[in-house]
C-alpha cells in the first residue's frame, strides 16, 4: 500500500474504492440490518458523499453516535501500526500451532517406525526421544480411557466376568497390531475410531 503520485490513476482508484465502499455499507446496512454511516470527503468532489443518503437517517446515527461515551467510541479502534501488531502476533501463534502439529506427526512417524522395526528408539537424540514419550503417552491415555469404557459397558451387562479379565480383554481388542507383532496394519489403526465404535 503506497500514494499514487499520479493524479490520474489516483483519481481513478478513488472513485472505483469509493463505491466498493459504498456498496458494501448498502449490503451489510440490508443484510445485518445494522445502522451504518459513511463520509466521504475528497478533492474531487466539492460535496461530501454520505451513506445512507437519507439526511435524515444519517442525522440520527450521527446523534447516537455523539451521545456515547469517549471509552464507547475508542474501544475498538486503532492505529496502523496496532492493527499490524494485531496481524502479526496471529499469524505467528498460527506458525506455532502448525509446527506442533507438524511435530506430532513427525512422532507418530517415528512411533510407527518403531513398531515395525523400521526404527529403533536409540538413534533417537533426547529432545527427540521425549516428544515421542510425549506422544505415546497420549496413546496410552487414549487406550486406557478406552478400556474403561468397555470394562463398564461390559459390566453393566454381564456380572460374571472379573475385572481384571474384562481389562485384559479390552487391552487385547485395543492393541492387536502392537501385541501381535503385525506390521501391516499399524498405520491403519485409528484410535478415534476405535473410541467411537
Amino acid at each position: 500500500m503506497a500514494y499514487i503520485e499520479n493524479e490520474t490513476s489516483r483519481k481513478t482508484t478513488f472513485r472505483k474504492r469509493k463505491g466498493g465502499i459504498m456498496k458494501k455499507a448498502l449490503e451489510l446496512s440490508t443484510l445485518c440490518d445494522v445502522p451504518i454511516a459513511v463520509f466521504v470527503q475528497s478533492e474531487y468532489n466539492s460535496v461530501p458523499e454520505v451513506f445512507p443518503p437519507s439526511r435524515q437517517a444519517m442525522g440520527n446515527m450521527l446523534v447516537k453516535w455523539e451521545k456515547l461515551s469517549l471509552v464507547e467510541k475508542t474501544k475498538k479502534m486503532m492505529n496502523q501500526e496496532q492493527f499490524i501488531q494485531q496481524r502479526i502476533t496471529k499469524a505467528t501463534e498460527s506458525c506455532k500451532k502448525v509446527a506442533k502439529e507438524n511435530k506430532e506427526l513427525a512422532m507418530k512417524e517415528v512411533m510407527y517406525d518403531c513398531l515395525r522395526g523400521d526404527n529403533a528408539p536409540c538413534n533417537l537424540d533426547e529432545d527427540e526421544l521425549r516428544d515421542l514419550g510425549g506422544v505415546i503417552d497420549q496413546y496410552m491415555k487414549g487406550l486406557n480411557r478406552r478400556i474403561q469404557v468397555l470394562m463398564k459397558d461390559h459390566a453393566s451387562s454381564s456380572t460374571s466376568v472379573v475385572p481384571d479379565a474384562a481389562a485384559a480383554a479390552a487391552a487385547a481388542v485395543a492393541m492387536p497390531t502392537a501385541e501381535m507383532g503385525s506390521s501391516s496394519n499399524v498405520k491403519d489403526f485409528d484410535l478415534n475410531q476405535t473410541q467411537s465404535e
